[in-house]
């Protein structure tokens, strides 16, 4: 079988991508196959793995591309004219960590699961995405809160980082977990993904 011109590679790739983002909608992490993921391409499931070895390599390149739209609208943050005061930029982050659902819960849910079944070679780039993430992170707060020194920085971006495993969990709740909760008489926090994360960033901050 000859192989695939790198454009149609490309494009497969993506196809493939975009079949696990729709099953991941409906169905949870365990309930999505390669026979599942191959229903929703327009090639047969032998054909998916000529690009990806494991159900979790497919989850892990979507999560690496959640990481690089994040850092995307981050060095966009970095690059605007406006100086934000603290507070203007927490909710710039929120904002665009709200868009970001997919990436939080992948991050919250499966991120064992992705990292301990694909190579080694996938986690590398999955974990260069994020080291870009996070450096574009800290370059934000170099640019709009300058009294901060280069530890508070690094301190900072550590304790949001671990914030931001939490955030999915608090914002989608399920029914049944609903129920679980009320049954046992707690309160649940309805917040929203943009303000679990504007509290703890204007907290980090000290808004």
């Amino acid at each position: 079988m000859p192989k695939a011109s790198p454009a149609l590679a490309s494009k497969r790739k993506k196809e493939i991508m975009n079949a696990c983002r729709e099953l991941y909608k409906t169905l949870n992490f365990k309930e999505i196959t390669i026979k599942e993921i191959a229903n929703y391409t327009s090639f047969t499931r032998p054909s998916i793995y000529n690009y990806f070895q494991t159900k979790e390599e497919i989850f892990l390149e979507v999560f690496k591309e959640e990481y690089d739209l994040w850092s995307d609208d981050l060095t966009a943050l970095i690059e605007t004219k406006t100086q934000f005061t603290t507070a203007e930029l927490s909710q710039q982050i929120a904002r665009s960590l709200e868009k970001r659902t997919l990436l939080l819960k992948l991050l919250s849910v499966n991120l064992y699961d992705m990292e301990e079944t694909s190579s080694l070679e996938r986690l590398t780039e999955f974990k260069r995405s994020y080291r870009r993430s996070i450096e574009a992170f800290k370059a934000l707060l170099r640019r709009h809160c300058t009294s901060l020194s280069d530890g508070d920085i690094t301190e900072l971006t550590v304790t949001f980082f671990e914030l931001m495993h939490g955030i999915y969990p608090y914002a989608h709740v399920t029914e049944k977990q609903a129920k679980a909760m009320d049954a046992a008489g707690i309160v649940r926090d309805k917040k929203t993904i943009y303000e679990h994360t504007l509290i703890g960033l204007e907290r980090l901050l000290g808004e």
